[in-house]
């Protein structure tokens, strides 16, 4: 079951008992939660028929009495249990999962971590309801998921417009789709999102960023990679040392992939997980360093990684770090 066809069914009356929505991505539970909270009741059956409860806050006998309660002038009530993993005896919540009342429509938001798939409990939700569970997206997915997003919006972005966006935000869907809203709010007529978009209505310089550093360093241009760090360190809200390293690790980590790999570039992005789109900058990349460069690159990045948080260092600024470690990466 996927978040489409949850929220396809609900716009067609089309309910189960139960719902519980699990695991590590809060962007796809607080979309679903959102829907049920504000959509399924019209407003004047949910001033009777709608009860919220907060797991930290409740005990699981009153979700249950809320959930006992017949629907008043409606047809369906709904009873929505946020932040379901802080409550305390969730298990208790079984007896009544196994029986539910049909009028009532029951959510349960449970983040962060999911019920054992073995437990009576996943087994009861699976049989008397829905479960749904998530998991965080893997960083060489956000590219086309943020894509795929705005374009479902019915605006069209420019590749470096989208990389800029993650390269900088990382894996945080609802960073980006609030960021996204954003600058679609001021585009007015227009229909393409580029990076000068990106630039005004989110803050990301379009020359100074993780995603130029990034093309400086992987065509070893010394000049420009201490340029844009000169930058990170007058603006450190920009790209901070912990946003820069996983960064360039993961790039380099997949220009390493290509040593290893044949085909075309359609063959060789399906199986490192390469956008085709920038395959000519990874290939440039693996040439100016080579097998033995690349390995090296990456090893200074996991010495330099322990030494941004301490480990055998004494506490060496962010941006000279970095200097130091693009220098020696490039000697």
């Amino acid at each position: 079951m996927s978040v489409e066809k949850i929220l396809n069914d609900w716009k067609k009356k089309s309910f189960k008992p139960v719902y519980w929505f699990e695991g590590e991505e809060d962007f796809y539970i607080d979309q679903l939660i959102d829907v049920a909270e504000h959509k399924i009741l019209d407003e004047a059956e949910a001033g009777f028929n709608l009860s919220v409860f907060y797991g930290k806050d409740t005990v699981w006998s009153d979700v249950v009495n809320a959930c006992m309660r017949y629907p008043m002038f409606s047809e369906k009530q709904v009873v929505i249990l946020k932040e379901a993993q802080q409550m305390k005896d969730i298990d208790k919540l079984e007896a009544y999962i196994n029986k539910p009342l049909a009028s009532t429509i029951f959510v349960v938001a449970h983040k962060e971590k999911k019920v054992d798939g073995r437990s009576k409990l996943a087994k009861l939700l699976k049989e008397k309801g829905e479960l749904f569970s998530t998991k965080k997206m893997y960083d060489n997915e956000l590219p086309a998921w943020t894509q795929e997003f705005i374009e479902k919006k019915g605006y069209q972005p420019t590749q470096k417009a989208v990389h800029l966006l993650v390269d900088h935000i990382g894996n945080d869907l609802s960073r980006i789709a609030n960021e996204i809203d954003k600058v679609i709010l001021n585009l007015g007529n227009r229909k393409t999102i580029t990076e000068d978009d990106i630039e005004n209505f989110v803050g990301i310089s379009k020359e100074y960023n993780v995603f130029e550093l990034q093309n400086a360093v992987g065509r070893k241009n010394l000049a420009k990679a201490l340029q844009i760090v000169q930058y990170f360190e007058s603006n450190p809200k920009a790209a901070p040392i912990q946003l820069v390293l996983p960064s360039l690790y993961s790039y380099f980590s997949k220009v390493f992939m290509l040593f290893g790999v044949q085909g075309d570039d359609k063959a060789v992005a399906a199986q490192t997980g390469i956008n085709a789109w920038f395959m000519k900058d990874y290939k440039a990349t693996a040439n100016a360093y080579g097998y033995e460069g690349v390995q090296s690159a990456l090893l200074l990045m996991h010495h330099y990684n322990l030494r941004s948080v301490g480990v055998g260092d004494v506490g060496t600024e962010d941006g000279s770090l970095l200097k130091e470690m693009i220098y020696k990466m490039m000697m």
